[in-house]
């Protein structure tokens, strides 16, 4: 296992260093350096499990009427049927989404691949925690509840640090996904850790984990909070390895150059959400959706 990326740890050196000094602040800002390059990440090719027949079950999912238009908008920058052969989806699979949100962008496409053969499970919040989490499990059920001849098999559990970290039996799940999430956990220092060991456990021994997520500039210092929504890459890593993961690959298809990540506002900055609603609009829509990693992980073999 790795330990965290060297600069991370300059990185929190140098705050505490200056929460114990009274040096005033320079007149202009300046961009940290990183001392050594970070070590490249292992990349991977989709591997050959995608059968045939659930690819062509993902196509007709993909393409499908009944999916919404907003959600198809999305589909050039997100590349929904790359991403889900890259994470090995079969339509035979249990698979567990952990916070689809409301709309159910990636609940369009599974729930209807699984149907027949598989399990499609919403790892939702908890309703309990807030009226946020509330609203996104109403808007969720309704989905399901208003198609029952698509959504009719799948099902809804919450999932959640602190409270609700048990969403399904141990050892129940062939593959957990989850897309732009982690930076959320990160805002709370106990909240990673505790989530992706609840998938973990969710896991059959050998399951897979895959993570999309807004990708930090690598060369940038490490910011563990992820207050712009941006994650360093290898730090998603070895969190993950720190809870027990093997880490087998990573896969460039949701990679954007045009991202420059460095907005005041953040990622959110960028379509679909456009924070600064129509100020440089134009800009941004050009940049489109953040760059992102795609990272796949396996519970390991001999896991109990």
């Amino acid at each position: 296992m790795r330990t965290l990326p060297i600069r991370l740890a300059i990185a929190t050196a140098a705050l505490a260093v200056a929460a114990c000094t009274h040096t005033p602040a320079p007149s202009q800002s300046t961009t940290a350096t990183p001392t050594a390059l970070p070590s490249p990440v292992k990349r991977s090719q989709a591997p050959a499990v995608s059968d045939a027949e659930t690819l062509t079950a993902l196509d007709r999912a993909i393409s499908s009427p009944s999916r919404s238009e907003n959600n198809r908008a999305r589909d050039g920058a997100r590349h929904p049927r790359e991403t889900l052969q890259f994470f090995g989806l079969r339509a035979d699979m249990t698979v567990m989404e952990v916070w689809p949100g409301g709309s159910g962008w990636y609940a369009e496409i599974l729930a209807p691949v699984l149907r027949d053969h598989g399990h499609y499970i919403a790892a939702e919040h908890d309703p309990q925690s807030s009226a946020y989490a509330q609203e996104n499990v109403r808007a969720l059920r309704a989905k399901f509840d208003a198609t029952p001849e698509i959504y009719g098999k799948a099902t809804i559990v919450a999932l959640q640090a602190p409270n609700a970290l048990t969403p399904v039996p141990a050892g129940s799940v062939d593959l957990v996904l989850t897309f732009r999430n982690l930076h959320n956990w990160l805002w709370k220092a106990d909240a990673t850790p505790a989530m992706l060991k609840a998938m973990y456990t969710a896991l059959k021994p050998g399951g897979i984990l895959g993570i999309v997520d807004h990708r930090a500039d690598p060369m940038a210092p490490v910011d563990v909070t992820a207050k712009l929504g941006y994650v360093n890459e290898h730090l998603a890593i070895e969190l993950a390895e720190q809870a027990g993961f093997e880490f087998l690959g990573s896969s460039e298809v949701n990679a954007n150059p045009r991202d420059t990540r460095d907005y005041d506002q953040g990622v959110w900055t960028l379509p679909p959400t456009y924070r600064l609603g129509d100020k440089d609009r134009e800009r941004y829509t050009a940049i489109g959706e953040s760059d992102r990693f795609t990272l796949r992980f396996r519970k390991p073999l001999t896991a109990k």
